[in-house]
């Protein structure tokens, strides 16, 4: 396969422990001359992907597609893409809120807005979702106050970790969580993909903060399990529930 009017780039040293095991990262970003506005050109204005639980086997693969995904149901939920030039190479997506165990998060409605200093984005490559500080408080206030019998330990970098172990935990129920967006889409997550497993008997509540004004991003733990395809042609965002095997999701 060629893929004319790409640009590659390339470096000879990196910093931290990510590239260890790699020999590069496959870019996804929205624009002119990238990866994904080639194949797209060559195979439609669609590409999905899906990620599988992060703590899964070594062998455990996910996919990436470009085409349509025929594991996508006809009336999958979805949600509306931002894709504008001043925003790129960001996928903006329309969010409308948060609720955690049902109940609607007082979150002023312009951390969603991207005209506003706000705004979020759906990105492959960040693992922790991250929340314009408004909305991360309320995020962890509200999961933080259904946990407050389990015991706390410290954990760097998160904020608020317990001991899963004890007798309260096991009698614990993890609330719900949804992200509501413009659209027909709302997505609930599995409550693995926010109170994330960080070390033997040791979860945490898996938001990191941005300083507000600042734009949110939904991580790729969060986005685990289900398949993700955007449209570009339509700027639609479209995804599903999916353990990432051919022919295979949730109903």
């Amino acid at each position: 396969m060629k893929l004319k009017g790409l640009i590659i780039g390339c470096t000879s040293t990196s910093v931290g422990s990510s590239f260890i095991s790699a020999d590069g990262v496959l870019a996804l970003g929205y624009g002119p001359n990238t990866f994904v506005s080639r194949a797209t050109a060559k195979f439609g204005n669609l590409f999905s992907y899906c990620f599988v639980d992060h703590l899964s086997p070594r062998n455990a693969t996910g996919h990436l597609t470009f085409g349509p995904n025929p594991d996508l149901f006809p009336h999958s939920p979805s949600a509306r893409l931002i894709l504008e030039p001043k925003l790129q190479p960001f996928y903006y997506i329309s969010v409308t809120g948060i609720s955690v165990a049902g109940e609607l998060l007082p979150i002023p409605a312009s951390v969603w807005n991207d005209s506003s200093g706000g705004g979020a984005i759906l990105d492959s490559g960040t693992t922790l979702t991250i929340l314009a500080e408004p909305a991360y408080k309320a995020v962890v206030s509200a999961i933080s106050t259904q946990l407050i019998n389990v015991p706390r330990v410290e954990i760097d970098p998160f904020q608020y970790c317990y001991n899963w172990t004890t007798a309260a935990a096991a009698a614990t129920a993890v609330p719900g969580l949804t992200v509501h967006f413009t659209g027909s889409g709302n997505l609930t997550p599995p409550r693995k993909s926010y109170l994330i497993d960080v070390a033997d008997g040791v979860k945490c509540i898996g938001f990191s903060s941005t300083p507000w004004p600042g734009v949110s991003t939904i991580g790729n733990i969060l986005q685990q399990e289900h398949i993700w395809e955007f449209d570009l042609k339509n700027q639609r965002l479209r995804f599903h529930p999916s353990n990432c095997t051919e022919g295979s999701f949730y109903h």
